[in-house]
């Protein structure tokens, strides 16, 4: 390896927004005992600012020690594809029509619960949701279950270890639960066309896996907690202030199209604005769109990109190196340093991979995709929505970590042993 300056400072200033990462909890308790410079500590506590701020740093270093022509150029060369969609999808997915639509589905699921209510529908929204992320993609998927477990669950007062549970098995099970099909998961949308996976061979070598793990996970964590489930009080969704069958049709629509055209931005961000449209034309049927917390998503998922496209130089020899079974559980462990996404790309641009070894890239990056908040796309998203409710307005991430290893534990038991 003969890394650059420019590569080498890349990968210190990665290495410092990972350190910022597991920091923000001390920032965010300094807004609130040092109130002189609450401002800037709480921009210093925004998990959401962190990659975003660090990947400014470098651009402005790469502006003074190259050229400005040449940092704008490397700007103009990454792909915001992804961070783009992941804002057009978590605004749209988080709309009132979408949100009363989703609430009915997971209600109607749970009536085929044999549990009380509030357990039920927990285990349901843990269960069901991140399967369904399959489907309407894991960012879609993830706002959905943060904003019903938010409203249902987090704004009740629930314990602290409840919370770091449910967090953490979520960021798990939204992880796996993608990989039923080939257009739903970021890891995995990375690696289909050039591997030729479709629908049908991630059903059958990774989603059957996957959606046993899910079920084991939402079980587990149901299990524990079912006593202070039950205790919770789930009133009937009132009528008043429904939205319309048509209305909620047209959303389900406009997010069917995101999705279908989520690899062309020109088309997705169009029909997003279509819906900025149709939100402005009908205020009584939308609550308040969560525009701010899409674009710091999209703002920390940009900064991944910036950082993670000088990172190649030592991260892929470290890859080629491993035989599949070293792979698997070194993907897992980079996974949490690492966007996983980022990691299969590069795993993608690599010829003549075996095919178990190719199994054991992708299993090890969705494994891993729960452990931090900056191991997957969706994360950021769900911490977004839930983090208010944690003390401070923090979470602790070495409480997400250690919140996330048991479901970690059942997805590699599943991916190694069935």
């Amino acid at each position: 390896m003969n890394p650059s300056t420019i590569q080498i400072v890349g990968a210190i200033l990665f290495a410092v927004a990972i350190i910022h990462t597991f920091s923000t909890k001390f920032f965010e308790h300094l807004a609130h005992t040092r109130p002189a410079h609450a401002g800037l500590w709480h921009l210093l506590g925004e998990v959401e600012a962190v990659f975003g701020f660090w990947a400014i740093v470098l651009v402005v270093f790469m502006g003074f020690a190259v050229s400005k022509d040449e940092a704008v150029g490397y700007l103009d060369s990454r792909n915001y594809t992804e961070p783009l969609f992941v804002f057009a999808i978590m605004v749209v997915a988080a709309s009132k029509s979408i949100l009363q639509f989703a609430s009915g589905l997971v209600r109607m699921i749970a009536n085929f619960v044999p549990l009380p209510r509030p357990v039920a529908i927990y285990f349901t929204i843990m269960a069901a949701v991140p399967l369904l992320g399959s489907f309407i993609t894991e960012p879609a998927a993830m706002t959905l279950a943060a904003l019903m477990l938010r409203e249902l669950y987090f704004s009740k007062g629930i314990s602290s270890k409840l919370m770091y549970v449910t967090i953490g098995t979520l960021f798990v099970n939204i992880s796996i639960g993608g990989t039923l099909t080939s257009f739903a998961a970021p890891p995995v949308l990375m690696v289909a066309a050039t591997w030729n996976w479709d629908s049908w061979y991630m059903l059958s070598h990774f989603g059957w896996k996957s959606a046993i793990a899910v079920l084991i996970n939402a079980a587990a964590a149901t299990l524990i907690f079912q006593k202070e489930l039950r205790r919770i009080s789930i009133s009937a969704p009132a009528s008043q202030g429904d939205v319309p069958a048509l209305m909620v049709a047209i959303h389900i629509l406009l997010l069917f199209l995101i999705v279908v055209f989520a690899h062309h931005p020109p088309v997705f961000l169009g029909v997003f604005l279509l819906f900025m449209g149709l939100a402005t034309a009908y205020p009584k049927f939308q609550e308040r769109l969560i525009l701010r917390e899409g674009l710091m998503v999209a703002f920390f998922l940009a900064g991944l990109v910036v950082l993670g496209g000088q990172q190649a130089w030592w991260l892929q020899p470290i890859l080629v190196q491993m035989n599949a079974t070293t792979v698997y559980f070194g993907a897992t462990a980079l996974t949490a340093i690492t966007d996983n996404a980022a990691l299969t790309y590069l795993g993608s641009l690599v010829e003549g991979l075996s095919e178990e070894f190719k199994y054991a890239l992708v299993a090890g990056a969705v494994t891993g995709g729960g452990l931090t908040v900056i191991a997957n796309a969706p994360n950021p998203a769900g911490m977004s929505i839930l983090r208010g409710n944690f003390d401070e307005g923090s979470v602790n991430p070495l409480g997400l970590l250690i919140s996330a290893l048991p479901p970690t534990l059942v997805a590699i038991l599943a991916f190694q042993l069935l």
